[in-house]
Parts: C-alpha cells; structure tokens; sequence
C-alpha cells in the first residue's frame, strides 16, 4: 500500500527524521506511536505532502509521491485529518464537506451518503457552522471532510486528542467499520494505549525521529511501553 523508504526531513539545522523506512500493509491499521516531539506529526506531514523530504522515497500503490503536491495525493485516494482537527469555523458543516469534493479522481459532485450514516450528527447540522460545533463534533466533521475525497488511505492525526469519551468510542468503532466494510487502509497517530490496542493492528514507534519497533499490536510488550511510551 505505502512504501517508506530511507526517508529524512529537517527543520531549519534540525534533523527530524532520520533514515525512516516502513511499510504500511493495505487494509489495516498501523499505529503510529511515541512521545511528543519524537516526529510522528512530521511524518504524517511529510507523507501527505505539506512537508519536503530530504532525501528518501515514498511510494504508494505504485505512485512516486516524492514530487507530488498534496492535492495530488488526494487524488490519488490519500485521506487526511490533522491533528486539531483544522475545520472551517465560519463555514457550515456541509460546506466544509463540499471542500473535499474537487480531489475526487470521479469529479463527483454529491456527497456520499455513507459520511451520513457514518455520522448522523452531522445530518442533522449540516446548516450549523462549523466553529458552534462541539469538539467531539469537530472532530466527526474533519472525519468526514477526509472520507469525502473517496479514500484508499486514511490517515488520522491524534484524532481522540481533548474528546469526550464516549466520542472517542465512537470513533473506534468507526475506524473499525471502515477497514472491515470499506476495506479502507488506516494509518493512526495516537497516544491513548488503550484506544490504540483496540483500534489498530500494527504499531510502529518513534523515537527522536528514528523507527525503533513495529509488529503486530499483539507483540506490543510492557518493556516496549516503559521504554519509549510512557511519560
């Protein structure tokens, strides 16, 4: 699905990520983990397009992504949400949805139905600007603004960060139902780790820019907690 291969990116004289190689197998959820400021937002940012690599190749689903800008990777069925969720707080809600539709590869101009039943709160407040909605709600909207553009590839941010927890729920389940229903391939930054075993499938940690374990979230130890996950 996605190739990382050898990738490194700085910040001005700093060095964020360092010879970064990973691949992310279609139709799961890897769990991208570690703690603050070890290059996770970085590498989302990267591979979606809003950063430059260094040196380095990203590949996905045969397509040299390297070079190309971040409209065209979502085209090519690269879905993002940031961290902090980055909706537009002035628009209503299916205005901020309708953002979404010109990267569709199909130039489809109505939006799918599946973001309804997904998120019926967002049914009811399509005419609601987006800045009155409540955070778990915001967080719902930038979901579905990501899932508008057809996705292959979802990738989410931090998504549980400041939501209530019954919306933090919820939106397990929904990652869930994706890959299961829509066979949608997940990449996940979290920190919760309760929310990350039940979510994802893989996990892969960082630390100060470098991949330091990846496996099967069964083979997430206690060792591998204490030593790059907890604070």
């Amino acid at each position: 699905m996605l190739q990382i291969e050898s990738l490194k990116q700085f910040y001005g004289e700093s060095h964020t990520l360092w010879d970064l190689s990973m691949t992310i197998p279609a139709g799961e959820c890897t769990c991208v983990m570690g703690r603050n400021g070890v290059g996770k937002t970085t590498l989302m940012e990267c591979i979606m397009g809003l950063l430059p690599l260094h040196t380095g190749a990203l590949r996905f689903q045969g397509h040299d992504l390297a070079r190309l800008p971040a409209e065209r990777r979502a085209g090519l069925g690269i879905g993002y949400v940031p961290q902090g969720r980055q909706i537009f707080p002035l628009l209503t809600v299916e205005e901020n949805l309708r953002i979404g539709l010109p990267a569709r590869a199909d130039r489809r101009r109505q939006l799918p139905e599946v973001i309804f039943e997904l998120f019926p709160v967002l049914d009811e407040m399509r005419a609601r600007r987006g800045g009155d909605l409540s955070g778990g709600q915001q967080q719902q909207l930038a979901i579905a603004r990501a899932l508008v553009i057809d996705p292959t590839l979802l990738i989410l941010d931090e998504p549980t960060e400041g939501i209530q927890p019954n919306i933090v729920h919820e939106i397990g389940d929904i990652i869930r139902r994706l890959m299961d229903q829509l066979g949608l391939t997940v990449i996940l930054v979290e920190q919760k780790l309760p929310f990350a075993r039940r979510v994802g499938d893989r996990f892969a940690i960082l630390d100060r820019g470098r991949l330091k374990a990846e496996g099967a979230m069964t083979e997430l130890g206690d060792d591998l907690v204490r030593e790059y996950l907890t604070v």
